[in-house]
């Protein structure tokens, strides 16, 4: 049997060099397998870099001009720093950023308590639990605009679910407010979406952190007589905390980014109630047409992202180590 294996093997590797060229053959016989896997590659990764990094380094170039986009056969000035002087110091920035900050904050923070909950509850492996977990997982599966559209129609003041089921458990009109059109309410009509639509995530990446806690740990602790309560705080938590951690780092960066849903939903208003930080840069660069001073800004959105999540990466790893 191994006899007529070795003679397989040898009559492929034989047919396998009568098909290579002879050119090619002697083009790479000299090659180290490093050099060959560098050669094939190289193209991919020189496309990657000028995909990337040459919108980067033009996007940093333009930010210390006055190009305007609509206007590019007129020409630009060097400015020096005035944009990004101009950005520091515009009212309207720090009003988007702090409307950017409040989004942030409490989607990550409803997502974590329900996706950390849910997961903790699925985890029990009870009756059906994998069906359930399926459904749990729709809403993550859609698109942003789809997401958008299904909840505008929910919203709706006169035939929107929403306003019912409130109007049920609160005992007041279905038409007497409107989730979108109001100024308090609309903040938190994208911060319920963004909750519905990711809180899933937070769940896949908690429940892969649950499944990873061996069981003899939990087996020794109740040697030990530790409590259910202690054992959360001493094993559960300290072991699922890196995953929720790096859940919440991807979880930022993408909120941080925001852009289609928040546009289905309210378009930034009403006002600029709900304009996030992309929302403002989109119109500064594509409606307003200061493609400069909106260049200024993206580097200081890019390398305030990048910042925090270096020192979060950090933390992340410290905590791993433990």
């Amino acid at each position: 049997m191994a006899e007529s294996t070795t003679r397989g093997i040898e009559k492929v590797a034989e047919r396998a060099a009568r098909a290579t060229p002879p050119g090619m053959a002697r083009r790479f016989s000299g090659l180290s397998d490093k050099a060959v896997a560098w050669l094939f590659i190289g193209p991919t990764l020189v496309l990657l870099l000028a995909i990337n990094i040459f919108p980067l380094i033009w996007t940093v170039y333009l930010s210390f001009t006055n190009y305007k986009a609509n206007r590019a056969a007129r020409g630009y000035e060097f400015i020096g720093l005035r944009n990004y002087e101009r950005v520091l110091t515009d009212g309207d920035i720090w009003q988007t950023l702090q409307v950017t900050a409040h989004f942030l904050i409490w989607t990550m923070t409803l997502q974590v308590i329900l996706g950390f909950a849910l997961a903790w509850l699925i985890n029990k492996q009870f009756k059906g639990h994998g069906f359930w977990t399926t459904i749990i997982l729709l809403p993550m599966m859609l698109s942003p605009a789809v997401v958008g559209n299904f909840w505008t129609f929910l919203y709706q003041p006169q035939i929107g679910l929403f306003n019912y089921v409130i109007a049920f458990f609160g005992g007041i009109e279905p038409s007497s407010f409107q989730m979108l059109g109001d100024v308090n309410l609309a903040p938190w009509a994208i911060v319920i979406v963004d909750t519905w639509m990711w809180t899933p995530y937070i769940m896949l990446i908690c429940l892969a952190g649950l499944r990873s806690i061996p069981d003899y740990i939990y087996e020794a602790a109740e040697v030990d007589r530790a409590s259910k309560w202690r054992q959360f705080w001493s094993i559960t938590l300290p072991m699922v905390l890196p995953f929720l951690m790096l859940a919440v780092l991807f979880r930022v960066i993408e909120n941080f980014k925001m852009f289609d849903l928040v546009v289905e939903l309210t378009s930034g208003g009403p006002g600029s109630i709900t304009e996030l930080a992309s929302i403002n840069l989109k119109r500064e660069a594509f409606e307003k047409w200061r493609t400069g001073y909106s260049s200024a800004f993206a580097i200081i959105l890019f390398v305030t992202v990048f910042g925090v999540a270096n020192i979060y990466v950090k933390a992340l790893n410290k905590v791993k180590q433990r």
